[in-house]
């Protein structure tokens, strides 16, 4: 503290009256507001009372630091006892004791203690608006000796800051009333809100079924007549009625094809229709990439018509066979080799497959050496509907791609690209090994583990079985209680909850897990309730709510793979 203005005994109570009314009039010639004159004062008359009641008196100092405005206050009592605690408020009072400290530390900028046997200081500072001049100080200098301590007036002053106190708090409520009324029209208008985007998802999601189910019958509308066309067009091409001359036969093989472009865009729709519904099943069986790559192989070959274009095959010697739909990774694989084809002028598709065993997962890759696309389209090809202008595009649907994804999707994998303009391109379609069995994410070691909160014994038991065949290690508790203590022990992966339990319910031991550490653990609530819109408010921290009623070995499989593949994706 340098320098140091003036310095108050501390010997008696007006003492006390003496040291609050010269910080106050220093902080009020250095320009400190009318509000910081009084929080200063105040400080310091609690902790000047302090040292006069506890210690039997010490002095008061106060000085400059820059532009900090200090006051200390020093005593030579026998120090404080439990300073950590009270410093930290887990020291407790008795009422109307105790308060000095955390008082004055309320009030001032900063508040440092240093306490030991031989006594106690307590250094209070205020930052002032700018460094005072040497003018302030001359006038300080000048002032502060004349003025004599005035217990009347300084409670005349208390009495003016108790009154704009009272008038400044009756301010605050009536705006606090204000601000409640607010916020009660604003929560009357989300609790519509709410209601409104409640009904407005009923109507999205009735639609969407709506779609699908248009989609799915004009689908099948659509095949008989188109199949009728491919039949009578090959009776005529193959010369049932007598031979047909050589612009009829190139007229009727225009409508073949014709025909045939739309017969796919057909069963495109149908296939994505029953993907959004949930319809497509999947079939899996046990297959090598030897036996895939010699039936695609054979199927693919009408494709190739550029003599300048080889289409290769890598040998696939050794990898596991796999479990999986071997149909829907044979249409994803054609899919992919027929786009390579078509927009490949010279070079070569290749078709190759490994094991990435450390992932549990078969990796196969088309590469091609065609036109490529640009970095900034490669999201734009996996959106229905979505192409790429370009010399080589004829045509198309623009649903090969996004069926393709769903499909790999529904096989447990992804399907990627990258590719670089006039270079070529490769996708990638990683699936699991075998289907339904968790891949292991990048990183990880060891089994991930599941914890199933229910009072029901047999969902506890369907949701074992279910999670154990896909890989994962199953932990059971019978109520919210014993779910929480095994949740905190042991940190579970992902958490299947039930609501209705005894003891600890769901709705509390959901709000427990999201107050705890585990509050980014996936937590999919499992019920056979309908819920209000109230409850499902409370219900904002868990990952999913899915009935009971809906669950599927196929659905949960594919939902605990979502929980792992968003939990190892950055951000």
């Amino acid at each position: 503290m340098n320098p140091v203005l003036l310095t108050v005994p501390l010997a008696a109570p007006a003492d006390v009256v003496a040291a609050r009314q010269q910080a106050r009039r220093v902080a009020e010639l250095l320009g400190l507001d009318r509000k910081g004159q009084t929080r200063l004062a105040t400080a310091v008359s609690e902790i000047a009372r302090n040292a006069l009641g506890h210690a039997g008196g010490g002095e008061v100092a106060i000085g400059l630091d820059g532009r900090q405005l200090q006051v200390a206050v020093r005593d030579h009592g026998a120090g404080i006892a439990d300073l950590e605690l009270i410093l930290s408020g887990r020291k407790v009072f008795a009422p109307g004791q105790g308060a000095g400290i955390a008082s004055a530390r309320r009030l001032v900028d900063r508040l440092d203690i240093r306490s030991a046997a031989t006594g106690t200081e307590v250094l209070l500072s205020q930052y002032l608006p700018a460094v005072p001049d040497p003018s302030q100080l001359a006038r300080l200098g000048s002032t502060l000796p004349q003025r004599r301590p005035d217990p009347v007036a300084e409670l005349q002053v208390q009495e003016r800051e108790l009154i704009d106190s009272l008038a400044d708090l009756q301010e605050r409520e009536a705006e606090a009333d204000r601000l409640n009324r607010e916020l009660e029209d604003t929560n009357r208008g989300v609790v519509a809100l709410y209601s409104e985007l409640e009904q407005k998802a009923e109507e999205l999601r009735g639609a969407s079924e709506m779609k699908s189910r248009f989609l799915s019958h004009m689908s099948h509308e659509f095949r008989t007549p188109l199949n009728s066309i491919m039949a009578l067009t090959r009776l005529l091409i193959d010369g049932v009625d007598g031979p047909l001359t050589t612009e009829q036969q190139r007229q009727v093989d225009y409508i073949r094809r014709s025909a045939q472009t739309l017969l796919e865009l057909v069963n495109d729709l149908l296939d994505l229709a029953k993907v959004e519904a949930g319809r497509l099943d999947v079939r899996p069986t046990d297959f090598t990439v030897t036996d895939l790559f010699a039936s695609l192989r054979g199927s693919l070959k009408p494709l190739l018509t550029n003599p300048a274009v080889n289409l290769v095959f890598d040998e696939a010697p050794g990898l596991p066979p796999l479990l999986a739909d071997e149909q829907k990774v044979a249409q994803v694989l054609r899919n992919l080799v027929s786009n390579a084809l078509k927009f490949t002028e010279a070079g070569h598709v290749q078709v190759r497959a490994r094991h990435d065993e450390r992932h549990a997962r078969m990796v196969f890759e088309v590469e091609d050496t065609g036109i490529g696309i640009a970095a900034s389209a490669i999201d734009l090809i996996f959106e229905e509907f979505g192409q790429v202008e370009g010399r080589l595009q004829r045509g198309g649907t623009g649903l090969g791609l996004p069926l393709s994804r769903r499909l790999a999707m529904l096989l447990g994998g992804e399907l990627s690209a990258r590719s670089e303009p006039g270079v070529g391109s490769t996708f990638t379609l990683a699936i699991p090994v075998r289907y339904g069995q968790a891949v292991v994410p990048e990183g990880g070691g060891g089994k991930r583990r599941v914890l199933v909160v229910d009072d029901e014994e047999v969902f506890r038991y369907v949701i074992r079985h279910i999670a154990q065949d896909a890989g994962f290690d199953v932990l059971e508790a019978e109520n919210g209680e014993v779910g929480i203590a095994l949740a905190l022990s042991e940190e579970p992966d992902m958490i299947f909850l039930d609501l209705h339990m005894p003891k600890v319910d769901g709705f509390a031991t959901l709000a427990r897990l999201a107050d705890s550490p585990l509050k980014s653990t996936p937590v999919i609530v499992c019920t056979s309730h309908a819920l209000t819109v109230d409850q499902k408010r409370a219900l904002a921290s868990a990952y999913a709510i899915v009935p009971k009623q809906d669950l599927s070995r196929d659905g949960l499989s594919r939902l605990m793979r979502l929980v792992l593949d968003e939990a190892q994706s950055p951000g």
